[in-house]
């Protein structure tokens, strides 16, 4: 039995790679969290906060980290500090590594840097990737893009749900062909699974659907999925689209060429969309809302 630690574990992305591979009949699953919200069935949980770990973690020996919610290089050194050592440790980073101003489509060898839309988010990223490799070469590292699927806690597209299912237009940033990329979260188990079995040559991956598709096709697919048409209204006339819309003013895509080395496919966009819409269906009252429907209602109608 492989014995994997994933920090994390009880929201969306770490939830959701907790309970992949504690369906596999090879691997004994641990999750790091403060034991405040329900627990994937069949995994250990570690009772702690990973900033004040102590000698927690010294009685186990794990295979491998997966490592979902470290967001700076104190969240990386405070876990390494209390681990023995492990084989594999496998890092969650982010596209907001790279700075706007790289040509795109973005690659692994680019340079990266402070991007302005993502600002901290992206530097204490980048500063997280360099405290892990300091301190362990060997360590994989993963960048992807918006990801989406079940257990979808965002309010990216169960926004889109919640207005299709009240009949609601829906508001789009100008004429709503800004392009984006995506990547489903059991993808992003694949790619973990394959780097565990291959131990891949290149230890830093770009992560995503090698398609892209603009906002209208986003925001069409997710009202289709729900089983409703949607009528848009493109906005012309406001500065700031964060106001009411679910995702930033930001387009770019990354090159996911590497990614084949791991799997060869990708889940379609439609498919992976009509899961998450299941899930939120049964799950409505876990999704973090925010006020883009209030602010809609009070000064855009």
């Amino acid at each position: 039995m492989k014995k994997i630690l994933v920090t994390g574990g009880t929201v969306f992305v770490s939830k959701f790679v907790a309970r992949y591979f504690s369906k596999k009949e090879n691997c004994e699953v641990y999750v790091l969290n403060r034991n405040t919200k329900p627990q994937v069935q069949g995994v250990h949980v570690i009772e702690t906060d990973r900033h004040n770990l102590g000698n927690k973690l010294k009685e186990y020996h794990f295979d491998t980290v997966i490592d979902v919610c470290a967001y700076n290089q104190d969240d990386v050194n405070d876990l390494f500090n209390a681990l023995n050592p492990v084989e594999n440790y496998i890092f969650i980073s982010s596209s907001a590594v790279y700075p706007e101003t790289n040509p795109q489509p973005f690659t692994e060898e680019q340079e990266v840097g402070r991007n302005a839309v993502w600002g901290d988010y992206g530097t204490n990223k980048i500063a997280a990737e360099q405290a892990l490799l300091d301190r362990k070469k060997d360590a994989y590292i993963l960048r992807p893009p918006y990801l989406y699927g079940p257990m979808q806690n965002i309010y990216r597209e169960p926004f889109a749900f919640e207005c299709a299912l009240a009949g609601r237009k829906f508001y789009i940033p100008k004429d709503g062909t800004m392009k984006m990329q995506f990547f489903h979260v059991e993808d992003l188990c694949r790619v973990i699974e394959k780097i565990l079995e291959t131990r891949p040559e290149h230890h830093i991956f770009n992560v995503g659907n090698k398609d892209i598709v603009d906002i209208n096709e986003y925001i069409s697919l997710c009202y289709r999925v729900a089983g409703k048409k949607l009528e848009a209204v493109h906005v012309y006339n406001h500065d700031n689209p964060r106001d009411y819309f679910n995702f930033h003013d930001y387009e770019y895509i990354l090159d996911v060429t590497r990614q084949k080395e791991l799997i060869t496919d990708t889940k379609d966009l439609e498919t992976g969309l009509r899961e998450s819409f299941e899930w939120y269906v049964e799950h409505k009252e876990e999704v973090n809302r925010k006020e883009y429907i209030k602010f809609i209602d009070e000064l855009m109608n």
